[in-house]
């Protein structure tokens, strides 16, 4: 189980790398093409639709090849677009190779996070926390590795060092041996023929909690990605920052969301997940609240931090949660999340970006708080549909 869960963390921290690569070489990539960010974004676009669709496919090949193979796969495609893209290519072809990309990094995500889940039956918190918290040092470390490489007038090998580790993860999964886990990982399901077998595992009340986690889900990476992308400009609106301190803002927020990872799921297996997570969302909604109206950089860099560790195990720990609630049906629900996830990072932002426009940074900070607000409301809503069907006179399916 150890050695799973390290290669289960090494993964994340590939896809940790994978997941901010372009973004952290864009200006380069760009001026190289000849292009405007106007197409860098429709590059990003393509790796989230890769992303979106190796998500969700991820049950079906798993259940087709076993987790193992699946891992394979998603892998030697991520190996494969890496390298690609260190040939630079014509520039039409790297929306192709996005796509493969994202693909690779999301089926990646995918699976681990549900063998995870399936595998580890105690400390599931405190497993999947360690997971985001090798996923936040990859978001970490590869602006860093970029910057080193602009430096030296080598950025196009960014690419490469992702394709190296994953070339080196393929090697490790192809020949590690789990032992008495060897069975879970090479298992292939057979997949239920019946029409909407699928959607027979939602019925009634947990159809109910389903939608309640996708909202929940939907919102909170929305949220993330907003907060992120808009804070620089937020601080440079409300208190006049240069440009170099509000993008430290940044790497401040990622550094706090890591250190919280460490003890996230450690506090979450003494509480309650849903404890973890109410109380996770009405504070960070008390936070946001305070950034609104707090107008000192002092202040601002201070709240920072404490939505950082305070949003820091929100995703994983709700992932864990909403498991617990909908038994029987860890094949499928982790992706489900992560794919209503990925659609919410995709379009917050742009509701986001429009806020900025119209209202600027304090209307959209209300925006980003009305966003977490309805955290609180969805994450208690799965507590009560769970209360109320396990009360026999309440509905009577038995969860």
């Amino acid at each position: 189980m150890k050695r799973l869960m390290w290669f289960g963390c090494w993964a994340y921290l590939l896809i940790g790398l994978a997941h901010v690569v372009v973004g952290s070489i864009m200006p380069n990539l760009l001026e190289h093409y000849g292009k405007d960010y106007s197409a860098g974004g429709t590059l990003i676009f393509a790796q989230f639709a890769g992303f979106l669709i190796g998500v969700l496919l991820s049950p079906l090949l798993i259940g087709k090849f076993g987790k193992r193979n699946g891992l394979l796969i998603a892998t030697g495609m991520l190996l494969v677009a890496e390298l690609v893209y260190t040939l630079l290519p014509p520039w039409e072809w790297m929306y192709a190779v996005g796509a493969v990309a994202g693909f690779g990094f999301g089926m990646i995500e995918a699976v681990i996070g549900t063998l995870i889940l399936v595998a580890v039956t105690e400390g599931t918190a405190v497993a999947m926390s360690r997971l985001e918290v090798f996923f936040g040092v990859g978001a970490l470390m590869m602006p860093l590795v970029a910057g080193w490489l602009i430096r030296a007038e080598m950025w196009r090998y960014s690419f490469l060092l992702v394709s190296t580790l994953a070339f080196v993860m393929l090697l490790a999964w192809g020949k590690g041996n789990f032992k008495e886990l060897n069975a879970v990982l090479n298992a292939r399901e057979e997949r239920r023929k019946e029409k909407g077998s699928l959607l027979r595992q939602y019925k009634g009340s947990r159809g109910l909690m389903l939608l309640v986690f996708i909202l929940f889900f939907f919102l909170y990476v929305g949220t993330e990605m907003s907060f992120v992308n808009f804070l620089p400009s937020m601080l440079i609106e409300k208190v006049g920052t240069d440009k170099a301190t509000a993008a430290l803002s940044v790497t401040l927020f990622w550094i706090a969301m890591t250190v919280g990872r460490l003890f996230a799921g450690i506090i979450a297996e003494k509480i309650s997940y849903s404890r973890y997570v109410i109380s996770g969302s009405l504070i960070s909604f008390f936070l946001i609240s305070c950034f609104a109206l707090v107008g000192g950089l002092t202040g601002l860099i201070a709240l920072i931090l404490l939505l950082g560790l305070f949003m820091s195990g929100l995703f994983s720990i709700a992932l864990v949660f909403a498991n617990k609630m909908l038994p029987g049906s860890e094949e499928a629900t982790p992706s489900l999340l992560i794919a209503s996830g990925g659609i919410g990072g995709a379009v917050l932002p742009l509701l986001m970006g429009k806020s900025m426009d119209l209202g600027g940074a304090g209307a959209s900070s209300w925006l980003l708080a009305g966003f977490i607000g309805a955290l609180v409301i969805f994450s208690t809503a799965a507590v009560l549909i769970k209360r109320v069907n396990s009360n026999p006179l309440g509905l009577p399916e038995k969860e």
